[in-house]
């Protein structure tokens, strides 16, 4: 039945689309982080390297995982869409959390740490400030190429005694946003 004509609500759909939406989320810090390491730093260094160098020009090989990672997710959302049932909610629900993790991506490792477009207020959010500054320190060698994930960036470089560089990167940085 459909829901505008007083059909039911379909409760158990919804719940489990929003619990897959944030876990999808969530998860893909944790894919990220491996895949960095794992693949990017590893057997897929041709294409990561491009990343650790100097860009020349708004696109780098590197920009080709974005694409990677956005077909399963546009896969997932178009079959959830266009779909009835809890198996297309839970597709829709994971297709969304890649998506929005993507997203957060994009904002803040492409804006906030490598300045490849303007991201207004987010630049001025502590935790956030402190993400790009590890992120920062990755590019540096410093800890072995740790963090390899991004929004849990400082966590990886706690884990490794690296709270010191890290508050130097910090202010390194407000630093230079106030020139």
């Amino acid at each position: 039945m459909d829901l505008l004509q007083g059909g039911e609500i379909p409760y158990v759909e919804m719940f489990g689309t929003f619990a897959l939406s944030v876990g999808a989320a969530v998860g893909m810090e944790y894919w990220a982080r491996w895949a960095h390491e794992a693949l990017w730093h590893a057997s897929l260094w041709h294409m990561h390297e491009s990343h650790h160098k100097p860009r020349e020009g708004p696109f780098e090989l590197n920009d080709v995982f974005a694409i990677i990672n956005a077909v399963p997710a546009i896969a997932l959302l178009n079959y959830g869409f266009f779909h009835k049932g809890i198996i297309p909610g839970l597709c829709f629900g994971a297709g969304l959390g890649i998506t929005v993790f993507g997203m957060a991506y994009m904002f803040v490792h492409d804006g906030l740490v490598h300045k490849r477009f303007q991201v207004g207020p987010i630049a001025n959010v502590p935790y956030l400030r402190k993400v790009a500054a590890a992120h920062q320190l990755h590019h540096t060698e410093k800890f072995n190429g740790v963090p390899y994930g991004l929004f849990l960036g400082p966590k990886e470089l706690e884990e490794v005694g690296g709270m010191d560089e890290l508050e130097k990167e910090i202010q390194r940085r407000i630093k230079l946003s106030k020139k």
